[in-house]
């Protein structure tokens, strides 16, 4: 088991053969295209990654990373704190052929070379956690229509805009 920096490069074949626990924690500004979607780019990610191989000798990589980002709110655009978590349960495959094969549980991550980025696994897996919209839930910005505490008693209390053109035709009769 490994805690603390986590490696830039890794042989995720040989660390599934060895059974190796990868644990650490990592800063978003590592990660570029995740921090782009972010307001600050200081904000701490644990990652805890099992590489090993199945039951069927399939090299898998399993665990999940997680932390605290900030992200610009959408209704007020300050900061808000944003909780992600990515779930990894990945099988290494040498090409796309081989990842057809792979069983379906199974995500599957294509490595024709022997070293790959571990970040930009992780990062990828991130980007998919976070939300489409943020927002403070307490946010009492007011909307773009200007009617933040329209209740539904006072849009039924609004008048009929074609209630003239009723007057009018009830007239001509």
């Amino acid at each position: 088991m490994s805690y603390g920096n986590l490696p830039k490069i890794i042989d995720p074949r040989k660390l599934a053969e060895r059974g190796i626990r990868l644990t650490g924690q990592s800063s978003v500004e590592k990660m570029p295209n995740f921090a782009s979607s972010l307001c600050k780019h200081d904000d701490p990610i644990t990652v805890d990654l099992q590489f090993d191989l199945d039951e069927l000798r399939i090299r898998t990589i399993s665990g999940n990373a997680f932390g605290k980002v900030h992200m610009t709110c959408q209704r007020c655009l300050e900061p808000v704190e944003v909780d992600v978590q990515a779930e990894f349960n990945l099988a290494i495959a040498f090409n796309e052929e081989k990842a057809k094969q792979l069983p379906r549980y199974y995500d599957s991550l294509i490595v024709e070379d022997e070293e790959i980025e571990l970040l930009q696994i992780v990062e990828e897996e991130l980007i998919l956690s976070l939300p489409i919209v943020p927002y403070h839930a307490d946010c009492s910005v007011q909307t773009s229509f200007g009617d933040e505490d329209m209740t539904e008693e006072s849009v039924i209390e609004k008048t009929n805009p074609f209630s003239v053109l009723a007057q009018l035709k009830a007239g001509k009769k």
